[in-house]
């Protein structure tokens, strides 16, 4: 069985950093690309950030995002600077066979946490 598990959301202030991890199991890890996306209420699920199987690649179409994987830990990572009221969102990870930056190009999704910027 598949599980990815999202941790380290909640309540920041506007300005400050948060990193979130994803521990994934029940599929051969390095296999995947990993991807973190967002989902506002009332909006779309869009990306934020992804990394190739190796770490070797990753894309963001945001600055302040830093995506980051550890093989031997089976574990995705997303760093956000400079938080903002509108970064607020549940956030997932999730893993596609490919390379891929679409919602629709990944396979497995986490159950997402719950990131609250506070003005």
């Amino acid at each position: 069985q598949v599980q990815l598990v999202e941790s380290g959301g909640g309540l920041v202030q506007a300005g400050e950093t948060l990193r979130l991890s994803c521990a994934v199991s029940g599929l051969t890890f390095s296999d995947y690309t990993m991807g973190w996306f967002r989902q506002a209420p009332g909006k779309e699920r869009d990306i934020v950030a992804a990394i190739n199987w190796s770490g070797g690649t990753t894309w963001s179409p945001d600055s302040r995002a830093t995506i980051s994987r550890v093989n031997a830990k089976n574990t995705v990572y997303l760093q956000m600077n400079g938080l903002k009221p509108e970064d607020t969102a549940v956030y997932y990870c999730a893993a596609a066979m490919g390379w891929g930056t679409a919602r629709n190009d990944y396979d497995y999704w986490g159950q997402g946490t719950q990131v609250t910027v506070a003005s």
